[in-house]
């Protein structure tokens, strides 16, 4: 009974962090998933519903949906009678049809490439949680003005919706030509405009168009890991070079040709600083990449000022996604590119991945023409910018913090901290109190000794933020002294 009655006080903890501003089965389902996560070991029983509810003040009827969430991810299991228990999901055994798709170790015979993406950092199986970096604020979305934008397009006369798309939807190429022009100054022809899956998607099909297997693609260090992995999944052969807000770039040491460069748009991701058109301008110049993608993953209200990308040129590639802008389920974003690879690059999407999405396509257009995303992102700008502010405020003065990014408006925030400080160690230590945060080193170049936590800040906001963000700087403090200690002991003179 205690040990149950520990469990409760766990999950109860948990759902007080969680945002009010989210429902109460969402935030139950959070709560869940977090201690299951970081508390709860494989074959544990849960409290009985008539208890949960109780404490968190639950309708059963929401509490069974919230479960039931997590039965269909694989975290529980439940029985007739039987109670609900935390599941780890055992090793499947081997058949003899399967045989053939496993090494003489038993491991899954993957490719070369799906290795090299699986052993390097990547996304993580966390997607929610107090700070949890990438995500947009999806709690104040206006979702029932999305849900009445896709009942005006579904009628009758809007059957051609439910098939293919050639090139993307017109309608939304001329809402995204025109957004483009108000908030980045970029004047392109609808023609230059490819609608994508979002920037993942926008991101391999240009490798796929631009690039063969082995040749060389060049990153900044920190780089935005999504990017990597994809390039890394192509076949191309990824080079990270240091760049600094203060001094650029560090000197390149390799030889090798570089056939595609990669940067961050006006805003760098991970760093959360503005990026530097000089600095991208001289480096493309010094390595001579044939073709340049910029990435506008991080949407400063800055008007794009430190966009290199020159809609009229013939080798640089924008990618826009509006996961970050809207909510990151939409999956749907855009290339701009030159008007020569226009037409190639839309029947190389057409015969590879096919078309489609074409309703969510209609929806976001009249959502951009009705001028409700011009008023959401300066609504949410505002909104991030003074969450910001409350955790940079909280922040800035920790003992082992180098550098903390001004609030910019964006939805993330880098602390950097002392080289010798174990920030992978740190995020774990983290985790276990329920603060999701990102290790800034796993995205570091090999020769990029930085140390630090990327953060976000959608998904916490009003009191729940400040509550957190008093955590987060009682927990660092705790954690970056101990660290400070052990470094200090290491380097003492024997």
């Amino acid at each position: 009974m205690a040990t149950q009655e520990a469990r409760l006080s766990a999950l109860w903890a948990a759902y007080q962090r969680q945002p009010e501003s989210l429902g109460k089965q969402v935030r139950v389902e959070q709560a869940l998933r977090g201690v299951i996560h970081s508390h709860w070991p494989g074959g544990v029983r849960l409290p009985s519903q008539r208890r949960i509810c109780a404490r968190l003040g639950l309708a059963r009827g929401t509490l069974v949906k919230a479960l039931q969430r997590l039965i269909d991810e694989g975290l529980l299991v439940t029985g007739q009678g039987s109670g609900t228990w935390v599941c780890r999901p055992c090793q499947a055994p081997v058949t003899p049809l399967a045989e053939a798709a496993l090494s003489p170790s038993g491991e899954a015979a993957l490719s070369a490439r799906a290795r090299a993406v699986l052993a390097s950092p990547g996304a993580s199986s966390i997607q929610s949680g107090a700070f949890m970096p990438g995500i947009p604020d999806i709690a104040h979305f206006p979702m029932r003005k999305w849900r009445s934008l896709y009942a005006s397009v579904t009628v009758p006369q809007n059957t051609l919706l439910l098939s293919y798309s050639t090139g993307g939807y017109g309608p939304l190429k001329r809402a995204i030509r025109d957004f483009l022009q108000r908030w980045r100054g970029i004047r392109c022809d609808t023609d230059q405009i490819i609608i994508t899956e979002g920037a993942h998607h926008g991101i391999e099909l240009c490798t796929l168009a631009l690039a063969d297997a082995g040749q060389r693609v060049l990153l900044d260090s920190p780089c935005y890991w999504g990017a990597r992995n994809v390039f890394m999944a192509a076949g191309l052969e990824v080079e990270t070079l240091a760049w600094h807000p203060e001094s650029g770039y560090v000197p390149r040491t390799a030889s090798q040709p570089v056939h595609l460069a990669y940067f961050t748009g006006s805003h760098h991701y991970p760093l959360g600083v503005p990026t530097r058109t000089a600095d991208k301008r001289a480096l493309c110049r010094e390595v001579g990449a044939s073709f340049v993608i910029e990435d506008d993953y991080e949407f400063a209200d800055d008007g794009g000022s430190d966009l290199l990308f020159d809609p009229q040129g013939s080798a640089g590639v924008l990618v826009g996604t509006f996961s970050k802008l809207l909510f990151p389920g939409l999956r749907l974003g855009y290339l701009v590119v030159p008007r020569g690879l226009a037409d190639p690059l839309n029947r190389l999407r057409s015969e590879v991945f096919r078309e489609g999405r074409m309703m969510d396509q209609a929806v976001l257009a009249q959502f951009i023409d009705d001028g409700d995303l011009d008023a959401w992102n300066r609504r949410i700008r505002r909104d991030y910018l003074a969450r910001q502010q409350v955790l940079h405020d909280r922040l800035y003065d920790l003992p082992g913090v180098r550098r903390l990014s001004a609030p910019s408006g964006t939805i993330s925030l880098c602390l950097e901290l002392d080289p010798e400080i174990d920030d992978v160690a740190l995020t774990q230590r983290l985790l276990e109190a329920q603060l999701v945060v990102r290790p800034l080193s796993l995205a570091c170049g090999r020769d990029d000794p930085r140390r630090g936590l990327v953060m976000g800040i959608g998904m916490v906001s009003g009191d729940g933020l400040r509550h957190e963000a008093d955590r987060l700087r009682r927990a660092l403090k705790r954690h970056l002294k101990a660290s400070r200690r052990r470094g200090a002991r290491h380097a003492a003179p024997r």
